[in-house]
């Protein structure tokens, strides 16, 4: 199990960037072919289920960046010699915030992931956790239509 844990997130740099594209892909197809119109309404389940997991996909693969940063082979020294730090150092890592760095001695810290991370695992969730709701929120308000248009028949 942690073997395939590891696999996917040294995998997901690679691959969420391709189900990004994709399933923009897809949402500009339904917006595309989308009737026009000034009426503001509710998403589809699907576009929300879309966005939803083109948000987790975003999300995951800044994560799983930002975790392999400050992942190598190397000892430590050698890893923080290679980001241009002076002298001996610990590495230190956070999960969240994602975070590794190199500490010399004296305190001195050099951060190993990149700048960009936490702020799109932050937009991520946010755009995922708001898909979901909008998502349910239509899937419950389509439920409740469909029942109301099959009483109006009934009658």
């Amino acid at each position: 199990m942690e073997d395939l844990l590891f696999l996917a997130v040294a995998l997901a740099p690679f691959l969420a960037p391709c189900a990004v594209v994709v399933v923009a892909a897809a949402l500009a197809r339904r917006a595309y072919k989308r009737l026009p119109g000034n009426v503001w309404h509710l998403p589809s389940v699907t576009t929300c289920a879309l966005v939803a997991v083109m948000a987790g996909a975003a999300a995951f693969g800044a994560y799983a960046w930002g975790v392999m940063s400050g992942f190598y082979i190397l000892d430590p020294d050698q890893m923080c010699a290679a980001r241009g730090a002076q002298g001996d150092h610990i590495v230190t890592r956070e999960m969240l915030p994602v975070s590794a760095q190199c500490v010399t001695p004296e305190g001195a810290g050099t951060e190993l992931v990149p700048d960009w991370v936490n702020p799109v695992i932050l937009m991520g969730l946010t755009l995922l956790t708001l898909a979901l709701v909008t998502g349910t929120v239509a899937g419950v308000r389509q439920r409740l239509s469909r029942r109301d248009t099959r009483s109006a028949f009934a009658n």
